[in-house]
């Protein structure tokens, strides 16, 4: 039963106002006290020409509705406050959580529609520092929780592995590459030469025009250029793959910007057909200024050479014509919006159906900061993402080591990732944030290991009692307390939760359920003996565990975290 749908309903029948119209401001009140549901009558005084309390007294008194269902109306300040029965919550949540169980919050509402996922990126040549680590494991939530949703969901990864800095590490190697050794650590020595170009670049504006004219060779496909650019693409797939397999995340497509290059030509001649491409002091550009962006978008350097925007473009194209899909998401730092806005302008001019580019989206995030400030590769400061979680699995293994465990090591890993995954999905992904390692792995605080305790605390709840009851038999009257109803309440919201996520493209809004979902089983796991002699109770609240374990467990896997089998 939809709770919203029946209030919409009574209310419609009152007031004469569409039913769809009063649904929509139908809200959950923040506090308890004031019912499970509560309709703002402010916004029906315009349209009845009378105040907010006296619509919220009218519809009181002349609402027709079933008393087992809604036990109690009271108006407040102009709000009309509903109260469900509490023995019908007891029974829609179950009832809700029986037609899915171990599958519970799928939906089939994507069904016939493709998202088109773009993340991790990370570029060849470089390590793959914390700067990364959003960007993969936003991305890796957000293709699950399309796909848990019935969306056909492709997962990219579109590799850096094209542009100047390839150049830079060319030109580098060139002068100094007989210095180092490349067969321990290359990705290490690999970013030890590319900050050390760097430098040179910046005390000598000749040795950065003779990058510009390496990148020129590169494109062209001088042989020298190509092999080197391969060597270093192999050595750093080595190093992605390493932690790729430690966050257990797949692609269904790895293509680096290169794998556009014999296709950027086409984005020119279509660009050059819509009469949009213009020249601006040697450059290819084209000007959006009728779509309210004042900087042009380039499309190739006065040198000939091409930009990322036209291999971004290229790529458009492709997955338009290769996926035919509804959404494509870009999850990219913040600092590239206005590359993305250029970048989806642009796209409007090459021909393609608006369906399209409609559906591109940027989804952004905030800066990753290590204590002493912004991350630089060109600066050497950074920290490496696979150093980062294999210290938070050895620091898990630390905190674990006298608790009596079959697989520390297996635990020690599910628990170091998913606190490091935890605390990056914890708040909103466009708030900038200090990454601090200790406190993602307090097992008392508001952290991914907190919440696998949690559900490995339901396991084995289940686990003593050796069985899971048969729905049929559960005494709803049994479970009308105020912490069974509060747990019931959060758990019916589940699939809202999820979907809520999916619209924002926002993974931490499932993070800050799970929290309060893991806070509310442990105080109604401290007050009440789930094990006792009454049989029909002990049946109702063990059941009220499963669907808690079920849930935790379902709603990390969406954040990409496993749950231990003890811990």
């Amino acid at each position: 039963m939809d709770f919203k749908e029946v209030i919409a309903d009574a209310i419609s029948k009152v007031t004469n106002i569409n039913k769809e119209e009063i649904k929509q401001y139908i809200e959950v009140p923040k506090e308890e006290s004031n019912g499970d549901y509560s309709f703002p009558c402010f916004r029906l005084a315009k349209e009845l020409k009378q105040s907010p309390v006296n619509i919220a007294n009218n519809i009181k008194e002349n609402i027709k509705i079933d008393e087992n269902t809604i036990s109690k109306i009271e108006v407040v300040n102009g709000f009309l406050n509903f109260y469900i029965a509490k023995t019908k919550i007891a029974e829609e949540a179950i009832e809700k959580f029986n037609t899915q169980k171990e599958e519970y919050g799928k939906s089939n509402m994507g069904e016939g529609k493709t998202v088109l996922v773009e993340f991790s990126s990370p570029n060849i040549a470089k390590p793959f520092h914390i700067g990364h680590l959003k960007t993969t494991i936003i991305g890796n939530s957000l293709s699950k929780i399309y796909k848990y949703l019935g969306f056909k969901t492709i997962r990219l990864n579109h590799l850096g592995d094209y542009g100047t800095q390839f150049a830079k590490l060319i030109e580098g190697y060139k002068r100094w590459g007989s210095e180092y050794d490349f067969s321990t650590n290359p990705i290490d020595k690999l970013a030890e030469l590319y900050v050390r170009i760097n430098q040179l670049c910046s005390e000598d504006e000749s040795v950065l025009e003779e990058c510009r004219e390496t990148f020129k060779k590169l494109e062209e496909g001088d042989e020298y250029c190509l092999e080197l650019w391969n060597k270093f693409k192999e050595l750093s797939m080595q190093e992605f793959d390493k932690i790729y397999k430690l966050l257990n995340i797949e692609f269904d497509s790895i293509k680096g910007e290169a794998f556009y290059s014999d296709k950027m030509q086409e984005v020119i001649d279509l660009l050059e057909k819509s009469g949009k491409l213009e020249e601006s002091q040697g450059a290819k550009i084209v000007n959006l200024e009728d779509q309210g962006i004042e900087t042009p978008c380039i499309i190739q350097k006065a040198n000939g050479t091409s930009i990322y925007a036209t291999r971004d473009l290229a790529a458009i194209l492709y997955r338009a014509r290769t996926y035919d899909f509804d959404k494509c998401i870009y999850v990219v730092g913040e600092e590239q919006t206005l590359h993305f806005k250029q970048v989806f302008a642009t796209a409007k001019y090459l021909g393609l159906d608006k369906k399209y580019t409609d559906g591109l989206e940027h989804v952004s995030y905030g800066m990753i900061r290590l204590p002493e400030g912004k991350m630089s590769s060109r600066k050497g400061n950074f920290v490496k993402v696979e150093d980062l979680l294999n210290e938070a699995i050895t620091k898990s293994k630390e905190i674990i080591k006298d608790r009596d465990i079959e697989n520390k090591d297996l635990v020690s890993k599910q628990v170091g990732i998913g606190a490091v995954i935890f605390e990056d999905l914890a708040e909103s992904r466009i708030k900038n944030q200090v990454f601090d390692l200790k406190e993602a792995l307090n097992f008392n605080g508001e952290t991914g290991p907190y919440i696998q305790y949690m559900a490995v605390r339901t396991k084995s709840v289940l686990d003593k009692a050796g069985y899971i009851p048969d729905e049929k038999i559960i005494n709803f009257n049994k479970i009308t307390d105020e912490l069974s109803i509060r747990i019931l309440k959060y758990l019916s919201n589940f699939q809202n939760t999820i979907i809520s996520s999916m619209e924002k493209n926002e993974p931490s809004i499932i993070s800050k359920y799970l929290i309060d979902l893991a806070k509310t089983f442990s105080s109604f796991y401290n007050e009440n003996k789930i094990l006792c002699d009454d049989k029909e109770l002990q049946d109702a609240r063990l059941y009220i565990t499963y669907m808690t374990k079920v849930t935790l467990t379902n709603g990390l896997g969406l954040l990409g975290i496993e749950v231990p089998e003890k811990m």
